[in-house]
């Protein structure tokens, strides 16, 4: 109908929910997440598929390759040459950049610790701090804390 507007859809129903283009965006609209460059190929894309769905998946990269028959130095290759990091590497910055949402919602160190698949709080914290600089206690509270920033 002229002079009527045209509705657009807000969602494509082509893109799934769990694409990790999508879990891509909306990590990068965050502040403080990593950069986390996503693999092209169709053996790499679909084992980033797995972590972005669920984080705390404990799989080896091995296991995931034989998941899919294609051996594992093909896809840790791949990665390396896809997105410029080792799937471990790739894999610890999608759940620290998982964690972020989840501090942001005021869960426990222990909980997001475990909810992102690390083994111990103690190695999270470590993780966290080597790439964000501070422990994930005190990036929770600078976050929250509205004066934190004024010094």
């Amino acid at each position: 109908m002229e002079g009527q507007p045209q509705v657009v859809p807000l969602r494509s129903s082509e893109v799934p929910e769990d694409d990790p283009a999508v879990f891509a965006a909306l990590c990068s609209a965050h502040r403080d997440c990593l950069p986390l460059p996503q693999p092209t190929s169709r053996a790499a894309s679909t084992v980033a598929r797995e972590p972005a769905r669920t984080p705390a998946d404990p799989r080896t990269a091995t296991e995931l390759a034989e998941d899919l028959y294609t051996s594992s130095t093909s896809l840790r290759r791949a990665f390396r040459t896809e997105t410029g990091l080792a799937f471990s590497e790739w894999r610890t910055r999608l759940r620290l950049n998982h964690s972020l949402e989840l501090l942001g919602q005021g869960h426990l160190v222990s909980v997001v610790a475990a909810r992102v698949g690390f083994v111990s709080a103690d190695g999270y914290i470590l993780a966290f701090r080597r790439h964000f600089g501070e422990t994930p206690g005190a990036y929770t509270k600078r976050s929250t804390d509205p004066y934190a920033a004024v010094g």
